[in-house]
């Protein structure tokens, strides 16, 4: 028996074959292996929050088998590869790499509004995620089509890619109807047009590649768009207070957000969110520090907004805007690459002094500097900004858009297989209620077998949909509009999907269409489960999740704190002072 550190509740069994984070915890009397499923987040997660995540799963699994129904008609090898490349286009590690770009070209304002807007998104969607530990729809009868491996180790509920797509596109419009755009009205038509085709293709992706469901993606929608709408209608009421304020304004702002940290909630799995959460709440306070300070010096331009970085592409050229981002890029990768060891070094002595005296604060699912002795060199903390070791992978993937897609069919998650298990559970339960039923009803159909066959084909038949209709109410619903109850072939698929639910098993149809293709190396990842997985057997197939330290969550603050500080104050002087900026002109 062992438990996870910091964890509370009950000691927890841990399967020999399974990876060392995922534990199951096991009731003594258990009778059916899909109660323990059934039990973990009960005994996870405090009871209001239970309640919460028990009031959406039932949506989440209702909408599952339309969803492999719309995957399977929209299918194609073309489409495979345009939403996972797309999906791209939504992830951290883009913005990340964009974002510095606007301030240095001289996009402050545009650059700061991202900055809100993302961070905003990034942030509230994983408290949201991890607070309701809601898993992703279920796999299969869904295919999961990603270039992330990481993406599928997240919570589901609500769509952090959809959030930060419609947040964008909605940054966008109004940023193209406000009266001091002076854009032509073709080219802002044609802006427009391409904000509304990222937003729909992201979230569309998102429904196609298997990995969020309608739900998931509303929500997220709808928050994204929420968060844009608060930034564009206060940033100038936000603006004036923290330009003319003293350093009381930043410092609050940096409160606030270690507050919010501080009270993430914990989720009741080792979920991946909270690891994003803090790296774009240090992006957002490196921002604002950042760009107070550089506001206040003589380096930056009061216009059009304070903190502007001094950029004139006519009057410095392209060579010297490539320069620009070039050395901007290379500052903010050294930064990263020096103070990352540096702290993964230096801080668990200073934690063990900290922990000794009770000040720590841990979180679950992070081992306490006081059980490991040095921490492995090159360990990857997050996957939110490449590392240097990074690179040739990344521009291989731009190379060759199409490598390193992956298809996968099974459970990839702990929360994955809990959901499995949990629906395997409740389909064997209503199977057993219905087998009950049609006993109770049999003696009664005997009677009048004359007379029960007229009412099934006149008015239909209360329980001919069987076990199906008591399993999840889907064939039921699809069936009543129909003359004589009967399925029309569409219904019948969706039926057909809903009984692949909890299976665990790879479907006999492709991965992705058959195309034609004499190009080894772009052949996709195919990965799997077999027939009906025991419980055991399961978990020991998902991803080892690796150890997660203590000090990982300080040193990522400290990192995305300083790579944001360098993009908004420090670079823009380097620039000044090596001969790549704006001189002594001024607007």
């Amino acid at each position: 028996m062992s438990s996870i550190p910091n964890g509370s509740g009950p000691e927890l069994e841990k399967f020999p074959d399974a990876p060392p984070s995922i534990e199951v915890t096991a009731p003594e009397e258990t009778p059916h292996a899909g109660l323990r499923s059934l039990d973990h987040y009960k005994r996870k997660l405090p009871t209001w929050r239970y309640s919460l995540r028990q009031s959406i799963l039932p949506l989440i699994r209702w909408e599952t088998p339309y969803l492999a129904w719309m995957q399977d008609k929209m299918r194609s090898p073309t489409l495979d590869t345009y939403f996972a490349i797309t999906a791209n286009l939504g992830t951290h590690t883009f913005f990340m790499v964009v974002l510095p770009i606007l301030f240095w070209c001289g996009h402050t304002a545009l650059g700061r509004g991202m900055v809100h807007i993302l961070a905003s998104g990034v942030f509230w969607t994983g408290f949201i995620k991890d607070m309701t530990s809601l898993p992703r729809p279920l796999s299969p009868p869904l295919h999961r089509i990603t270039m992330s491996g990481s993406a599928a180790l997240e919570y589901g509920f609500p769509s952090t890619h959809s959030a930060n797509a419609v947040s964008v596109a909605v940054y966008a419009l109004f940023a193209l109807h406000s009266p001091e755009c002076k854009l032509q009205y073709s080219t802002r038509l044609i802006l427009e047009a391409v904000s509304y085709s990222y937003a729909v293709s992201i979230v569309l992706g998102r429904l196609y590649c298997g990995m969020h469901g309608f739900l998931d993606v509303i929500v997220g929608s709808v928050i994204g768009a929420l968060i844009s709408i608060v930034e564009c209608v206060y940033t100038d009421v936000i603006d004036e207070y923290m330009y003319t304020s003293t350093w009381a304004a930043p410092t609050m702002v940096a409160l606030v957000i270690i507050v919010l940290i501080r009270i993430h909630p914990e989720p009741a799995d080792d979920c991946p969110c909270f690891d994003d959460s803090v790296a774009f709440a240090g992006v957002m306070i490196g921002v604002e520090i950042g760009a107070w300070h550089y506001a206040s010096s003589g380096w930056a331009w009061n216009h059009p907004v304070p903190g502007t970085v001094p950029f004139d592409l006519a009057h410095i050229g392209w060579a010297v805007t490539i320069a620009r981002v070039l050395l901007g890029v290379v500052v903010i990768f050294a930064w990263r690459e020096v103070m990352k060891p540096t702290l993964l070094k230096t801080l668990p002595h200073l934690f063990r002094v900290i922990e000794k005296y009770g000040w720590i604060l841990p979180r679950k699912f992070f081992l306490p500097a006081s059980e490991y002795k040095r921490i492995p060199a090159r360990l990857k903390v997050d996957n939110v900004m490449p590392s240097v070791s990074d690179l040739p992978g990344l521009l291989t993937s731009i190379r060759h858009p199409g490598r390193g897609r992956s298809v996968s069919v099974g459970p990839q998650s702990a929360a994955d297989a809990y959901e499995t298990l949990a629906y395997r559970e409740k389909r064997r339960r209503d199977s057993l209620t219905n087998t009950e039923l049609e006993s109770a009803i049999s003696p009664a159909r005997s009677l009048s077998a004359s007379s029960t066959k007229r009412a099934y084909f006149d008015t239909g038949n209360p329980d001919k949909d069987g076990a199906v209709s008591q399993v999840s109410g889907i064939s039921a619903s699809i069936g009543g509009g129909n003359v004589g109850n009967l399925p029309t072939p569409g219904q019948s698929r969706v039926g057909s999907y809903e009984q692949m639910m909890g299976q665990g098993h790879v479907m006999i149809s492709p991965a992705t269409p058959e195309e034609k293709d004499d190009d080894d190396d772009n052949a996709e990842i195919f990965v799997g489960q077999q027939n009906e997985l025991e419980e055991k057997e399961m978990f020991s197939r998902l991803e080892k999740p690796r150890v997660r330290y203590d000090v990982e969550v300080v040193t990522k603050l400290v990192v995305y704190t300083g790579i944001a500080w360098l993009a908004v104050e420090m670079n823009p002087i380097i620039f000044e002072l090596v001969g790549l900026g704006m001189g002594d002109v001024r607007p």
